[in-house]
């Protein structure tokens, strides 16, 4: 009799450690199905020096960023003015016009990078703002998060081009320097809801995986601002993923803060 009740005793035992094994391991697929960080975005297949075609999906900053350059750039090669409307089938040229064809056409490049059979939309409202970011030093730069917190690494080689700092869930997220938000919302996949902060004429910061943004695009703010608040990641964690750009190359920001 007391065998057989150590034997059920040891069966009962068994049997859950498997299920606790097999719900970790769905856990564990789940999290690895749905892992945005940075070493696993979904960008545009855009190379520096061809032509890209726009796809689904596609913003003029995500093709910025894909091949790490200031999106007022790729903008200007291609004659594209604010506020930056792009179609799918479209044809960018990922690198800068000559300067015999700048000549001709004075300030703009030509429109010959596009797709004959795309129109651009006339109707779209541009959002139109004057630049208005520091142009000098950048005096100081501060922490974005009341957290120091840093989980990852930059780490360019493996994807990392910035850090990502933890926290709580609707913590708020400071602008690390004076600047203007030239980009605020979520048209980068894998970033979420993102800001970017122009500081002056050779550096940008972006703040990644809001809950809120609470700024808007052309706004002037000053290091220390609110800009928005701490989202969840990919990951199921609260964290900020923070990158600095210098001449539109990703830079380590623990050198800077």
């Amino acid at each position: 009799m007391f065998h057989h009740r150590i034997t059920k005793l040891f069966s009962v035992i068994l049997l859950a450690l498997l299920l606790l094994s097999v719900a970790a391991c769905n856990s564990s697929s789940r999290q690895k199905k749905y892992d945005y960080s940075s070493s696993n975005r979904s960008l545009p297949n855009a190379n520096y020096g061809t032509v890209y075609t726009v796809k689904r999906g596609d913003t003029l900053y995500s093709i910025a960023w894909a091949i790490k350059q200031d999106f007022r750039k790729v903008a200007w090669w291609n004659g594209i003015s604010s506020p930056y409307v792009i179609h799918p089938g479209q044809r960018l040229r990922m690198y800068p016009p000559s300067q015999k064809t700048t000549k001709k056409s004075g300030t703009s490049p030509p429109q010959a990078a596009y797709s004959t059979k795309q129109k651009v939309n006339k109707s779209a409202k541009p959002k139109s703002y004057k630049s208005k970011a520091p142009q000098g030093k950048v005096k100081r730069w501060g922490w974005p998060t009341v957290s120091r917190k840093v989980v990852s690494r930059f780490h360019p080689a493996a994807g990392r081009d910035g850090i990502d700092i933890s926290g709580r869930y609707g913590d708020a997220v400071y602008a690390s320097a004076d600047g203007q938000v030239v980009y605020a919302g979520s048209g980068l996949r894998g970033y979420g809801k993102l800001i970017i902060i122009k500081h002056n004429k050779t550096y940008l910061s972006a703040y990644a995986h809001n809950d809120s943004i609470l700024v808007v695009e052309g706004q002037n703010i000053k290091a220390g601002k609110k800009i928005g608040r701490m989202g969840i990641s990919g990951k199921g964690s609260a964290t900020l993923h923070f990158e600095i750009r210098k001449n539109g190359k990703p830079v380590n920001p623990a050198n800077y803060l």
